[in-house]
């Protein structure tokens, strides 16, 4: 009996240790398969890269809309994920690979409206406000982010029909990627208190963007990204080059050439592998524009560099979203004898008590900014030294502001100079050549290369009676005879 005993109970222990090793092996198996599942979760959500601690708080703080470039920007610059290509096979619907690289991509991205329809209206805006030896610069990308095949077939012959020069010249392409390459679109958080279906809308343009950015990537020097509901400016990519030449030597990540969304946004081409990651990151965080203002402070560009006249308007009645009415208007758009500076490299100073940052540089460039200086006694000056001898045709000086239009040069004179002395930061001209007053706080004199007879060193504002009143100079607009932009 009580061998009997001791036998059923080691039984018992040996199916209690049985037991026990299924449970180990299942809940092994279970979490196996658990960690598989994490694993192409991220690998599916982030592409091919890795997420460091450090950026698993860059997404909390994004989605909350409450980003802190300052403390990311060493982290974001420095992430090896974020520059290579995301691994997408891309559907070539009209046009072949370029042959050879452009200076300027113009990515648009277009899907079926429910009212209206401007995708061939802004191409051919961008064609025909472009000359011939601009068009040898430019490539056009378009994207077909539809999942409607019946729709984008439509497209693609309309498009080929009424641009089949340009895809034979190999300046026109239009594209298109799968739905089965997209995230999840359906049952995001509705963050800002947005509907399911506005969710669902600005987070597939924030994929359609990504993987048009993806494409272009190494298709020129620049990018510059348009709605597909545009207006161009006769001639923009010359007044682009003249900007980003302007620009030379400075930093910058994003020069806007429109105020309105997601129109006219200019990068360099080396940045779009990293923005297009990054509006994949976080598609069903927030509308793209907002994105964006995220995506330049990360890469320490802190303040908007918007250009004006704008290059680009918005022309839709009725937008992509349901059809709704969409009116907006950029009103410092000029189509027609668009004529920018070239505001050649210079060095700028005054002896004027300068307010806060509102320094001297600010009035050189066309970016909505300006010098403004404490009210200015006889004799104060604004000078520049331009880095080499020029021969200018024309020069605008504007004074004051629409809010502040006391603040005008009332009693000045603009001057130009020659024979510079001194040392590199202390150079100055010798001897200056009186131009003409200030009338009404502005000056502007044309046909200048006909009334100097020198190669141009230096331009000055000069005060010639003090008054009470501050000093904001507006803009200082420099045209050369020979333009830098080649």
């Amino acid at each position: 009996v009580t061998l009997l005993y001791a036998f059923l109970h080691m039984r018992h222990n040996l199916k209690y240790f049985d037991k026990m090793r299924c449970l180990r092996k299942r809940s092994a198996v279970s979490f196996l398969g658990l960690l598989v599942i994490c694993l192409l979760f991220m690998n599916l959500y982030i592409e091919d890269g890795y997420v460091l601690e450090g950026d698993k708080q860059l997404i909390r703080e994004t989605a909350t809309h409450q980003l802190n470039p300052e403390r990311y920007v060493h982290t974001f610059k420095d992430l090896s994920n974020f520059s290579g290509s995301i691994n997408i096979s891309y559907r070539y619907l009209a046009g072949t690979p370029l042959p050879r690289k452009r200076y300027l991509t113009i990515g648009l991205s277009s899907v079926k409206r429910k009212k209206g329809n401007y995708l061939l209206e802004t191409i051919k805006s961008i064609f025909e406000q472009s000359s011939y030896e601009e068009l040898k610069e430019i490539a056009v990308v378009v994207q077909l982010a539809d999942f409607d095949a019946a729709w984008c077939e439509v497209m693609v012959q309309d498009i080929s029909q009424k641009f089949a020069h340009h895809i034979i010249a190999g300046r026109l392409i239009v594209i298109h990627v799968p739905e089965e390459y997209y995230p999840v679109l359906d049952g995001l958080k509705r963050n800002y208190n947005d509907p399911e279906d506005r969710v669902k809308f600005r987070s597939k343009q924030n994929v359609d963007y990504a993987f048009l950015l993806n494409f272009c990537a190494n298709l020129s020097d620049y990018y510059v990204m348009l709605e597909d509901d545009v207006r161009c400016s006769k001639n923009f990519l010359t007044a682009v080059k003249k900007v980003i030449t302007s620009r030379e030597g400075s930093y910058w990540v994003t020069l806007e050439f429109s105020k309105l969304g997601y129109i006219g946004k200019l990068y360099h081409s080396h940045d779009l592998p990293r923005l297009a990651h990054f509006l994949l990151m976080f598609y069903q965080e927030m509308p793209c524009d907002w994105l964006l203002i995220h995506f330049r402070g990360l890469l320490a560009q802190k303040e908007v560099i918007r250009f004006k006249p704008s290059l680009f308007q918005h022309m839709g009645y009725y937008s992509s979203y349901k059809g709704a009415e969409n009116k907006l208007k950029d009103d410092d758009f000029e189509e027609e004898s668009f004529d920018i500076p070239d505001n050649p490299p210079a060095n700028l100073h005054t002896n004027m008590n300068v307010f806060e940052n509102y320094e001297a540089s600010k009035a050189y460039s066309s970016i909505d900014e300006y010098f403004w200086g404490k009210a200015p006694s006889t004799g104060d000056f604004y000078g520049i030294v331009f880095e080499k001898p020029i021969k200018i045709t024309k020069i605008k000086v504007v004074t004051g502001t629409e809010d502040r239009q006391n603040d005008i040069l009332q009693h000045g004179a603009l001057e130009v100079g020659e024979k510079i002395v001194g040392s590199k930061k202390g150079r100055q001209c010798t001897t200056y050549l009186r131009l003409g007053e200030f009338k009404n706080g502005n000056f502007e004199i044309t046909d200048l290369e006909h009334k100097v007879l020198f190669d141009i060193n230096c331009m000055r504002i000069l005060v010639t009676k003090s008054q009470k009143e501050w000093l904001i100079i507006r803009s200082i607009s420099v045209w050369t005879s020979q333009t830098s932009v080649q």
